[in-house]
């Protein structure tokens, strides 16, 4: 975890400063990181049962990230590993509300700390039912931006494909979907089909292996 500074100066205004200790491109390795997050994913994102995904398959593994991406410790790491694969030509970074909510948040923010200008745009499930009607929340960049989408778990594709729709019906070219974990069970060959590369933190089967020797 980083060393957090709390600066409190007039007129009230709180600023915090983290510093990286020991983090190398925010200093530590990213195997380091990586590591640590799969433990972290093993221990509080898996289980092992009978579930239904939202795919509408059933599985006897089911994984819901949320516990680790609302936790402090899991926010920056997945923020981190996420920045580093961002690319100079990014604008902004993406992705349908829920699970991407803070896996945005903490990128553009994290983005911020090192003094990069990058937005972020949450996918609403549906368009917003007053006002402007709009389908797209945030400070949106310049029509033709390139935008990559942010997921959290990545079956077969359903919610990265439709935030890429979204975003490309906007005039917003999207080229890429990180995602914090692959289940392997269609969701790369659905992005490959819309012209999408696919980049996963890790693989189910990686933390069911993690899990087990726990």
């Amino acid at each position: 975890m980083p060393k957090v500074n709390i600066y409190l100066i007039p007129p009230r205004c709180l600023i915090i400063k983290l510093e990286y200790k020991d983090m190398n491109s925010l200093n530590s390795s990213s195997d380091g990181m990586k590591d640590n997050l799969l433990t972290l994913l093993a221990q509080k994102a898996y289980k092992l049962g009978d579930f239904s995904l939202a795919s509408g398959k059933k599985s006897s593994h089911y994984v819901n990230c949320k516990p680790v991406t609302l936790s402090g410790e899991g926010l920056l790491t997945i923020s981190s590993l996420f920045f580093n694969q961002i690319d100079q030509n990014d604008k902004a970074v993406a992705g349908l509300t829920l699970g991407a909510d803070p896996l945005v948040s903490g990128v553009v923010m994290l983005a911020a700390q090192l003094n990069q200008n990058l937005s972020g745009l949450i996918v609403r499930k549906e368009a917003k039912g007053h006002g402007t009607g709009a389908w797209l929340e945030g400070p949106l960049p310049p029509k033709g931006s390139v935008i990559t989408v942010l997921e959290d778990v990545v079956t077969t594709g359903g919610s990265s494909l439709k935030a890429v729709e979204k975003l490309r019906s906007q005039g917003y070219l999207v080229n890429r979907v990180l995602a914090i974990v692959d289940r392997e069970e269609g969701g790369e060959s659905a992005m490959s089909k819309a012209d999408l590369d696919l980049v996963s933190l890790f693989f189910l089967k990686e933390i069911v292996t993690r899990a087990k020797s726990l």
